[in-house]
């Protein structure tokens, strides 16, 4: 492996970074992008339950809840503004919600910019290769192939490990960008459900309560916009 990486020349350098920080971002937002992680699957119905059956959440309760997933950040900051009414919760979650997406996103945007460089520098290192070859052959290589083979050597050995790098990199982009809209479905699901829920148990404050009709059917629509803007963008790459 050692001798092909040198056999590559200096453009494997970069390629191995490269490759090095793929499997980093890969390996860690596999394990935070987990389900179980960040929309906990009956977190919303235990928070109506305690409600229910005590009348209130406390504000410290309700704190221990935010800080351990994204979904719970996202309910529970809506409970804190209960008292404001519908409006005001709905919107607070709406912060809470964008917030948790744009973390979410942490270094994906890396994932797509290191599958359209890795090709190209192994484009670059095909480039410099044949160019090493003609070179040679100017200066009377045609006596010794093994002054040929280095630079054809350079040209296939870049342009192989350009795509190794770049097409694991692509697909978990592409993993994670579909992951993350699928949380953020179940972010807008769980909070239109819990404000269904509070107003159907006439758990909300009676001097604010308003139908919730339509009121958390896009919980986050700057957050949609943004991956859409980043799909759009990796289709012209």
């Amino acid at each position: 492996m050692w001798e092909l990486v040198k056999a590559g020349g200096w453009l494997m350098t970069p390629i191995v970074v490269c490759s090095i920080l793929a499997l980093v971002i890969i390996i860690e937002r596999s394990h935070t992008l987990q389900f179980s992680k960040t929309v906990p699957s009956r977190l919303r119905e235990q928070l109506i339950t305690r409600l229910r059956e005590n009348g209130d959440i406390g504000r410290t309760q309700l704190m221990n809840v935010k800080e351990k997933t994204a979904l719970g950040d996202i309910l529970a900051t809506g409970l804190l503004y209960r008292q404001y009414g519908l409006e005001s919760m709905t919107m607070h979650m709406q912060n809470r919600a964008s917030v948790q997406v744009h973390q979410l996103e942490k270094n994906i945007n890396m994932l797509g910019t290191i599958g359209a460089i890795a090709p190209l520098l192994g484009l670059l290192g095909t480039v410099l290769g044949i160019i090493s070859s003609f070179l040679a052959i100017t200066d009377g290589a045609m006596q010794d192939p093994t002054m040929l083979a280095a630079g054809v050597s350079q040209a296939l050995i870049t342009t192989a490990a350009g795509m190794i790098v770049a097409i694991p990199a692509l697909v978990a982009y592409r993993y994670f960008q579909r992951r993350i809209i699928d949380i953020n479905a179940q972010f807008e699901t769980q909070a239109g459900l819990m404000i269904q829920e509070l107003y159907d148990y006439q758990l909300l404050d009676n001097t604010h309560v308003a139908a919730p009709a339509n009121s958390m059917t896009t919980i986050d629509e700057r957050a949609t916009d943004r991956l859409d803007v980043d799909k759009s963008n990796m289709a012209t790459i």
